[in-house]
C-alpha cells in the first residue's frame, strides 16, 4: 500500500506538471521550495515566536561512553512547539518540496519509492555509521 501511495503521488505530479517541465525549471523550483521551507521555519522563530533556537558550542563531556549516552546528551536547539498556523505553512512548503522532488524523479525516470526503500535499508543496515 505504501508503495502505491508513493507511485500514485509520482503519477499525479507527472500529470499536473505542465508549466515547469524542463529539468532546469524543476531543479530551480526544488531549490526554491527548499529555501521556502527554511524561511517558514525561520518565520516561526522570528515572526510568530512559537519556536526559539538556543544554540551554543558543542562540548561533549569525557564521561560519554555509548552512542545512546551521546544521543541523550545532544540537543536539537529547538525550544517550544510549532503552533497550528506555522505548522500549516511549514507543511505546505514541505509538500511543495515533495512535489518537485517527485517531478525530478519523474524526469530522471527514478522511483521515489525505490529511493525511500534504498535509504531505509542503508540506514537500517549501517545504523550510526550512516550519518551523512
Amino acid at each position: 500500500m505504501k508503495d502505491l501511495i508513493c507511485d500514485e503521488f509520482q503519477n499525479v505530479v507527472g500529470d499536473l506538471l505542465i508549466r515547469h517541465r524542463s529539468i532546469l525549471d524543476i531543479l530551480s523550483k526544488l531549490s526554491e521550495s527548499s529555501c521556502r521551507v527554511n524561511r517558514a521555519v525561520t518565520k516561526s522563530v522570528t515572526g510568530c515566536g512559537c519556536l526559539t533556537i538556543q544554540a551554543e558550542k558543542l562540548q561533549i563531556p569525557d564521561n560519554i561512553d555509548t552512542f545512546q549516552d551521546l544521543k541523550n546528551f545532544l540537543d536539537n536547539h529547538v525550544k517550544g512547539q510549532v503552533c497550528p498556523a506555522c505548522e500549516e505553512i511549514i507543511t505546505s512548503e514541505l509538500g511543495k518540496m515533495l512535489f518537485y522532488t517527485a517531478a525530478l524523479c519523474n524526469t530522471l525516470n527514478i522511483s521515489m519509492y525505490d529511493v525511500f526503500i534504498k535509504e531505509y535499508k542503508k540506514a537500517s543496515a549501517l545504523g550510526i555509521f550512516n550519518m551523512t
